[in-house]
């Protein structure tokens, strides 16, 4: 089980940020999940997820932040829209959060969708999937490769190293997305998958088109880390539905969180009711 939606929010604060990466430990969480929007639409217009004025830190900043008041939980980013970024700047970010976590962090990333907020960082929508598979290849000559070097379209780089390395020997990439393009792109690159905002029914079909895509890029659907975002009511009978569809990791989302901000009371009882030993989940 995991707790989406930290850093938003009544998690917005760094008292929230606190309350919530310790009530998550303490109640057997296995991970807490950031979500980013860097800028939103104003006044909101569909498919935006918030209003404007909705509190939302950096994901990095806050999980930083989260790893200091922790020892187990890991720290996902759920999703970091990956093509609105500086794949080399965010290298050193996402190493630096596994540093200071002891090796806790999970890149979850996307290629995003919201036009007006790519615009605004000077990124055009065209494209958005080639750049964002370059970005993960350039990051990942970053982390592992002794002379690390990249000579594409997007990221040029050579004759430069960046330390310290992860503390993880392979940082987990979960890839966001019901696209096949994104189903592509995790079963080349990722080591698991992230289903957002999803009911049973909506998984099952996914992880079938998953399983596709994993077949035909010679990958074993066993590789992958599940990871789904429910959008109902978990009752242990729920979750064993989850489980039997071959989810791995649920992380829980309030009702109602995106479209209003919550009390910090509201959220922790969410969270208390949803911890694993309430659910019939495995605990961390």
């Amino acid at each position: 089980m995991g707790v989406f939606g930290i850093g938003m929010g009544p998690c917005a604060t760094a008292s929230g940020l606190r309350n919530v990466g310790k009530l998550a430990e303490e109640l057997g969480y296995e991970s807490v999940w950031a979500p980013e929007h860097t800028v939103l639409p104003s006044p909101r217009r569909s498919p935006s997820p918030l209003d404007p004025d909705h509190p939302i830190l950096d994901p990095l900043i806050a999980l930083a932040l989260v790893a200091g008041v922790t020892r187990r939980v890991r720290l996902g980013t759920g999703v970091l829209i990956l093509p609105q970024h500086n794949p080399v700047r965010l290298a050193k970010a996402v190493a630096s959060l596994d540093v200071v976590s002891d090796g806790r962090a999970v890149l979850g990333l996307g290629v995003g969708y919201l036009e007006p907020e790519m615009e605004a960082m000077g990124v055009s929508p065209r494209g958005r999937g080639a750049r964002s598979d370059e970005f993960i290849e350039a990051m990942q000559a970053l982390w592992y490769d002794k002379a690390p070097a990249m000579d594409g379209r997007h990221v040029s780089f050579s004759q430069v190293d960046a330390y310290p390395r992860p503390v993880q020997p392979r940082v987990p990439l979960v890839v966001g997305g019901h696209t096949e393009a994104a189903f592509r792109r995790t079963v080349r690159y990722g080591s698991g998958w992230y289903g957002f905002a999803l009911d049973r029914a909506a998984v099952k079909t996914y992880i079938s088109v998953l399983r596709t895509a994993a077949e035909a890029a010679g990958r074993d659907l066993s590789e992958l880390t599940i990871t789904v975002t429910p959008n109902e009511t978990l009752t242990p009978e729920v979750v064993a539905d989850y489980a039997q569809l071959g989810v791995h990791r649920l992380a829980v989302m309030q009702p109602g969180s995106r479209d209003r901000v919550l009390g910090w009371g509201e959220f922790e009882e969410f969270v208390r009711a949803n911890a694993p030993r309430e659910i019939g989940a495995t605990s961390a």
